[in-house]
């Protein structure tokens, strides 16, 4: 058939009801080759004319709109009445000139909404690059060839191709179905794979019943097939009832709901303070007039304001997207920003071998046969090495060229694995990799080796096969044979599982035949019990040297099979009852090296008090050696097998995993066991996964991990991060990663809070000490400020934004991986955090109120040589010192615990902020219609310097207090 030359698919040419239609009635009606797919320009003109396939969604909101959000606060709408007041005020006052508090406030309100605004909008777009990271793909056909595209780009009339684990991309008519098994309960709530054949069904059928389609968004649980896309995006069973499918809000984290607990405990204190200083100022004043009334009130109102941490939400979503974004970029694509405070805590990280410990370079490096053993030299996918007797058993190859029925074995051994192969070996400038398996892929490689990969083409015709699944470990093809009229089965496992079912063993032709693969004309002798326990004996020492071992066997089928086969060809019939009685072709031995950074990054982990359990489909042996020499457990130590696992009861189970750190043999059953055992007893666990039947222990983990490259679908879809690399070092450096973030959010919740602290002490002591430190002596009007309203909000402006983000990106202080892991009960704020926060904020307050009464007459302190000054300029030294002593705690806030000194300029983001901040702060005690507006005055030379050192305060107290703490611990 020639590549279809039909660009567009109208809505009406689509069958209504395509599972009543024959499959290939469907395709012609839809303009598409079953044998070749569409054309890549088809495809393009398709896409173009019906859009992409993207279920329908609420379109997000314009820009305009998420800017006026940021007015919908209930602290926005005490600012609102702030302004009102201020405004009350200045008319009561006569209007003289322009509200100035007013107008302050406003440019307040103004200020942070487009600080919100630019936060909300740096976190959204930080989720929208992570989401296009993580989006769907689906292989197809186009112009007669497999390519993986993403799923939003299907069309009608293309070629799905369908394997385990794939996420079904759109609705589709099977065209072929091998053992093929969707799970659907996302459309129809059954929990059950269905069973899935091309041949139609009744137009009226339930969605449930219609066996000969497949839907976007199910996923396959078991074989293969073929299928013409029949619908795409809105026009999906999915897209008529994605309203149904609107994700449900989730609930909030404990990190979430712990600072939402925070904020709402600080507001209540605040308005209870703010209360009481309003009560305050007006019980003290002479004066009790309205206008006395509403300065105390503005005041009170900016109070509650500018003391509770309003930011906090904006700024936690912001550092944990670009946090998550730095994951990304080092392979670690985290779906949920989340997360990241699960990943921080994790304490057990169960990591597959395959691929995750070792470097998925798959290569066949012995081959055993009746005959003897063969080594096969190189490694990696490229096809270059030698293939020799191994006489000697030494590991190393002969020099005698490879002939007689030893070759003659090790040929149908390497072709025969070839074959019960869906993997593919392809070259892109001088690159050579493997589109599947990498295992199968190995075969592909070492038979290039041997030189007989040509040998098998336009003579085998696959007609049949029986998909591995992790519980069988085997799989079957099944081949009609041209040269010899015949209809063989090929199988390849587990050497295990494979022995089981072998009657006979191969021994080849003793003559040098070059013609390649040839399951007939070799001699097939029974498998005597000494020949089995050779075998055996042979795949124990190669587990023993960390090879995979994977046993290859066949079987020419008698003529009634042939025929049972060549009927049910196209079909979805089930011929696993044909894989017995088999002739027995050889073993191989597959190298997978640990990869180099793996030790490294075990012993890393180690050292974070975080175990690593590594849990393998591998033979026990092989684990244990690899589980030794990446130092996840001791030489020796014990391998707990899948049988022993499935003997277990709950309480034998739990002891085992408290001991054990190697499980070999696994089936994906037993990993959901593991984790719920893990988490009984109190871990945070990770566990990797690749294939379809990991996704429930994925799910159920506390990070599930799929693997980016080897992972399918389904797996990357359960998961809660995939890796780009499938790379066990990424792990560990996303561990990493979470603690630096978790810690970088402790930071700046340390230094918000007290910060706030220090501005809600610093007024309500000086307004109840307002006779002690001479604030009363200024007083005119009977109301006793010792900062006015614009000038609490403009530190809450200047102070808390730029600071506070900036830490949320602050490198590591202190080495994150040297402290066990975080409990699930620990709280973010403690009270040792809660202790250091007061101890800040009274030092702030003392800081400030003391450089008040320095310069105002009739206080506490008076030094000589030290001016004395008005209110205005008294107090706006200490309305500086505040802001300055807010600065330097930026520098105390970055660790609990080690010095302020240490790493000092490391952030350089942080030190921005800092002097963008003293910038601003000096244009409003400097600049005169600055002045006018926050009620400032200039300073001179020595009021500078007493507000530099008196704000330093804060940093020599916390460094006392840390140098305490450190001596203690």
């Amino acid at each position: 058939m020639t590549p279809s030359t039909s660009t567009t698919a109208p809505a009406a040419a689509r069958p209504d009801t395509p599972w009543s239609s024959p499959a290939d009635s469907v395709a012609a009606d839809l303009g598409t080759d079953t044998a070749t797919g569409l054309s890549a320009g088809a495809a393009a003109e398709r896409l173009a004319a019906d859009g992409p396939n993207e279920l329908p969604s609420t379109p997000p909101p314009p820009a305009w709109k998420r800017f006026l959000a940021q007015f919908n606060d209930p602290l926005v709408y005490l600012l609102i009445l702030a302004i009102a007041i201020s405004a009350v005020a200045w008319v009561l006052e006569g209007a003289h000139g322009v509200p100035v508090d007013s107008l302050v406030i406003l440019a307040v309100i103004t200020l942070n909404a487009v600080l919100g605004f630019a936060q909300e909008s740096k976190a959204a777009d930080a989720v929208a690059a992570l989401s296009a990271m993580t989006k769907a793909s689906s292989t197809v056909l186009r112009d007669g060839n497999r390519v993986v595209v993403p799923s939003s780009d299907l069309v009608v009339g293309d070629i799905l191709i369908l394997g385990e684990g794939d996420q079904v991309g759109a609705d589709a008519r099977l065209l072929s179905a091998a053992s093929l098994r969707v799970v659907e309960s996302s459309l129809t709530g059954e929990a059950d794979a269905v069973t899935k054949t091309v041949e139609a069904t009744p137009a009226d059928a339930d969605l449930a019943d219609r066996t000969s389609m497949v839907y976007r968004g199910t996923s396959v649980a078991q074989g293969t097939g073929r299928a013409v896309v029949t619908a795409t995006g809105a026009h999906t069973e999915m897209g008529a009832i994605a309203t149904m499918l609107d994700a449900v809000e989730e609930e909030p984290t404990p990190l979430q709901e712990e600072i939402h607990q925070i904020s709402k405990m600080l507001g209540v204190i605040v308005v209870v303070i703010a209360v009481v200083v309003v009560g305050t100022l007006l019980l003290l004043a002479d004066d009790r007039s309205s206008e006395t009334f509403i300065h105390a009130l503005l005041l009170g109102v900016s109070l509650a304001v500018a003391a509770v941490p309003e930011g906090l939400p904006a700024i936690l979503s912001v550092v944990l997207a670009l946090g998550v974004q730095r994951m990304a970029l080092h392979k670690a694509v985290v779906k949920k920003l989340t997360s990241v405070e699960t990943l921080g805590s994790t304490s057990v990280i169960c990591s597959d071998k395959t691929g995750t410990l070792t470097r998925s370079e798959m290569t066949i490096q012995e081959v055993v046969t009746a005959a003897g053993t063969t080594v096969v030299t190189g490694i990696g996918y490229r096809p270059e090495g030698n293939v020799a007797p191994d006489a000697d058993r030494d590991g190393q190859p002969d020099a005698d060229p490879l002939t007689g029925s030893l070759r003659d074995e090790v040929t149908v051994v390497l072709s025969g694995g070839a074959m019960a192969s869906d993997a593919e070996l392809t070259v892109d400038d001088g690159v050579w990799s493997v589109v599947g398996d990498p295992t199968e892929g190995a075969f592909l490689v070492a038979e290039r080796k041997l030189g007989t990969e040509g040998s098998r083409e336009g003579r085998f015709v696959r007609v049949g096969e029986v998909p591995f699944t992790s519980e069988r470990k085997l799989m079957s093809v099944l081949y009609t044979d041209a040269k010899h009229d015949t209809t063989i089965l090929v199988a390849k496992g587990a050497p295990d599982v494979l022995l089981e079912r072998c009657t006979q063993v191969r021994e080849g032709d003793p003559v040098d035949d070059d013609e390649g693969v040839d399951h007939v004309s070799g001699h097939a002798a029974p498998l005597t019990d000494e020949a089995r326990s050779s075998f055996t004996e042979h795949i124990a020492d190669m587990s023993g040297r960390a090879l995979r071992t994977l046993g290859v066997g066949y079987r020419v089928l008698s003529q009634d099979e042939a025929s049972e086969v060549a009927a049910a060809q196209g079909g979805d019939a089930d011929f696993s009852h044909l894989e017995k009685d088999l002739v027995l072709a050889g073993v191989v031995g597959i190298i997978d090296p640990p990869r180099p950074e793996a030790a490294v990054a075990v012993a890393e982990a180690h050292r974070a008090g975080i175990r690593v359990l590594m849990i393998t489909g591998d033979h026990p042996a092989t684990a244990g050696r690899i589980a030794a020499d990446l130092g996840i457990a001791e030489r020796g130590a014990r391998v707990v097998t899948g049988r022993e696992l499935t003997a277990m009861d709950d309480a034998e189970l739990s002891a085992a995993v408290a001991e054990a750190n190697v499980y070999a043999r696994v089936a994906p059953e037993h990993k959901m066991r593991i984790v719920d055992a893990l988490k009984s007893q109190g871990h945070t666990v990770s566990m990797t996964g690749d294939g379809v039947n990991d996704a429930p222990a994925l799910r159920a983990a506390d990070i599930g991990v799929a693997m980016g490259i080897t992972g399918t679908q389904v797996t990357k879809e359960a998961a809660t991060m995939v890796l780009a690399d499938d790379n066990f070092a990424t792990i560990v450096a996303a561990v990493r990663e979470g603690r630096r973030i978790f810690d970088n959010i402790k930071k700046f919740l340390r230094f918000l809070l007290s910060s706030n602290m220090g501005e809600v002490l610093t007024v309500f002591t000086g307004v109840v000490l307002a006779g002690v430190i001479g604030l009363s002596d200024h007083s005119t009007s009977g109301v006793v400020l010792p900062l006015v309203a614009t000038q609490i909000l403009w530190i809450n402006l200047v102070t808390d934004s730029g600071p506070a983000l900036a830490m949320g990106v602050d490198p590591s202080v202190e080495d994150v991986m040297a402290r066990s892991p975080r409990k699930p009960e620990d709280r973010v704020v403690d009270a040792r955090m809660w202790g250091g926060v007061l101890l800040v904020g009274a030092v702030m307050a003392i800081a400030t109120l003391t450089t008040l009464d320095l310069f105002l007459p009739g206080g506490v302190i008076e030094i000589a040589g030290v001016s004395v000054d008005d209110l205005d300029t008294a107090r706006t030294a200490a309305f500086t010192t505040l802001v300055f002593a807010q600065l330097f705690n930026t520098l105390n806030s970055r660790s609990e615990t080690v010095s302020a000194f240490r790493h000092l300029f490391v952030n350089r983001w942080l030190w921005g902020s800092i002097a963008l901040a003293i910038v601003l702060q000096v244009a409003v005690v400097e600049v005169p219609f600055l002045q006018a507006a926050f009620s400032t005055a200039p300073l001179d030379a020595t009021h500078w310097a007493v507000v530099v050192a008196m704000a330093s305060l804060v940093l020599w107290v916390d460094e006392i207090r840390k140098a305490i703490m450190r001596s203690r611990a």
